[in-house]
């Protein structure tokens, strides 16, 4: 295995072939659908879709999901988000699901190191 290969990026590997898998080969409406109703409900509305990234990141955590949090975390770091406003954002979760979201903080924390790593939003950071 390669060494600079991290476990964010064989996320972003798996979930692209798999999304591919399931939108390209499978013909389910259903399927479909929801993809597209998520992909929309992240456009701009009432509020700006940056934001409802920052709400799908707390969602995330509070639902325990780390691949959603990846996920989130990816584009709160390409919509310019700086660490302190996703730790910001994190702690409103950690307050709303308890203690039982300390190990998905840690993976969050560990998430936007590798990202920042990667060089993603390090603009956000003035770098």
């Amino acid at each position: 295995m390669d060494p600079t290969d991290t476990r964010l990026d064989r996320f972003d590997a798996y979930r692209a072939r798999m999304n591919a898998r399931i939108l390209d080969e499978g013909q389910h409406l259903g399927i479909k659908r929801f993809f597209n109703l998520d992909t929309a409900a992240y456009r701009d509305g009432a509020l700006d879709g940056r934001t409802k990234e920052l709400l799908g990141l707390v969602a995330s955590a509070v639902l325990r999901c780390n691949d959603c949090i990846d996920y989130h975390l990816e584009q709160c770091a390409d919509a310019g988000f700086t660490d302190d406003e996703m730790l910001d954002a994190l702690n409103v979760a950690l307050v709303v699901g308890g203690s039982i979201v300390i190990p998905h903080l840690r993976h969050a924390v560990e998430t936007i190191d590798l990202l920042r790593a990667r060089g993603v939003g390090n603009e956000a950071r003035g770098e």
